[in-house]
């Protein structure tokens, strides 16, 4: 049966039609929301990198997307927050590679021997070349998240002690050393004939004081940044033994919300930036190691020839640690290539 139009029925649909017009437009006015977080501290150089990206994300929107940090772990840990980005339950997060490994093996591949003491701009020739784009491919299939682009590097690792001299890696031997974790580095360890430890970083200042273990793998930030001097620790071995990155990912659900415009000016901020923000973290290792030996600490570095003559011998245990570590063998040849002459 025909529904009969009224004149006041037609008043009341003209009136409306106009009202939810102007609602959708407020809606679309709407900013998007973007969470990012971190669970390292608000001086932490990833934290103020971090940071001074989504100000300028947020200034160079003119308002379209409202970024907020969520630092310390207040949301999740690094070695969470995939599964939050999966979630909807952030939009950004830029976690340590090596958080990674349990959905993404092949983001282990700092790990690999061939790796071991190589100069930045040598690493870099993998995290920014095939290498990469292969693991930014992986996060994108399995953690559904796009890579902003380059990824932000930490610093190097390298080894710490309490009361034994250390001048090669000879000196580690017989030791019990803590890790932070990873089959990569636990393997390192038994290298160089030690005893792994697993305490967890907020115990080490204590731990380390009690002599539960005699060193350490860390970087001269994080030493500097715990004062470690005060808990005993007197030298330190930098031989470079890997080198840390962050990864910047947004999530494809936040990722599709964008305009093509939005996600390439993304993209180009970040690209803009990183480089400053590489810079900057290097420089903070550099200060750390200064601090560390105004405290007492006292650094030994191996030669060129003595890094590479390891590195070789390391190179013969390759193929057996990719396969512990669960490191495609065609991740492994890509890296080789992305090296060259280096490898």
């Amino acid at each position: 049966m025909p529904q009969r139009i009224t004149r006041r029925s037609f008043a009341r649909a003209s009136v409306a039609i106009p009202v939810a017009v102007a609602a959708r437009r407020v809606r679309a006015a709407d900013p998007l929301r973007l969470r990012c977080s971190l669970d390292t501290g608000p001086t932490h150089l990833r934290n103020v990198a971090i940071a001074d990206y989504l100000k300028k994300l947020g200034d160079a929107s003119g308002g379209e997307i409202k970024t907020e940090l969520f630092q310390s772990g207040q949301l999740f840990p690094d070695l969470d927050v995939s599964k939050a980005l999966i979630q909807g339950q952030v939009e950004m997060a830029a976690p340590g590679a090596w958080t990674q490994t349990g959905f993404i093996p092949d983001c282990d591949f700092f790990q690999l021997p061939v790796m071991y003491g190589q100069p930045v701009d040598v690493e870099h020739r993998a995290t920014d070349g095939a290498a990469g784009a292969r693991v930014a491919g992986e996060i994108e299939q399995k953690l559904r998240s796009q890579v902003l682009g380059k990824w932000l590097t930490l610093g190097y690792q390298n080894w710490y002690s309490r009361a034994k001299p250390l001048a090669s890696l000879e000196d580690l031997r017989g030791l019990k050393i803590r890790s932070p974790g990873g089959a990569g580095v636990s393997w390192r360890i038994r290298f160089v004939g030690g005893v792994a430890n697993t305490t967890a970083w907020p115990n080490v200042p204590l731990a380390l004081s009690q002599g539960t273990f005699d060193a350490l793998v860390s970087t001269n930030e994080s030493c500097a940044s715990a004062q470690l001097w005060e808990a005993g620790v007197r030298y330190a071995f930098e031989d470079h033994q890997f080198i840390g990155e962050y990864i910047p990912m947004v999530s494809q659900a936040f990722w599709t919300k964008l305009t093509p415009e939005l996600q390439t000016m993304m993209k180009k901020l970040w690209a803009e930036n990183i480089d400053t923000y590489r810079a900057n973290l290097f420089a903070a290792q550099v200060k750390a190691r200064q601090t560390m030996i105004d405290h007492g600490v006292a650094f030994a570095d191996p030669t060129p020839e003595q890094t590479a003559a390891v590195r070789k011998k390391m190179m013969l245990e390759q193929d057996d640690l990719a396969k512990e570590l669960k490191i495609s063998p065609e991740m492994v040849k890509i890296v080789m290539n992305d090296l060259g002459p280096s490898a």
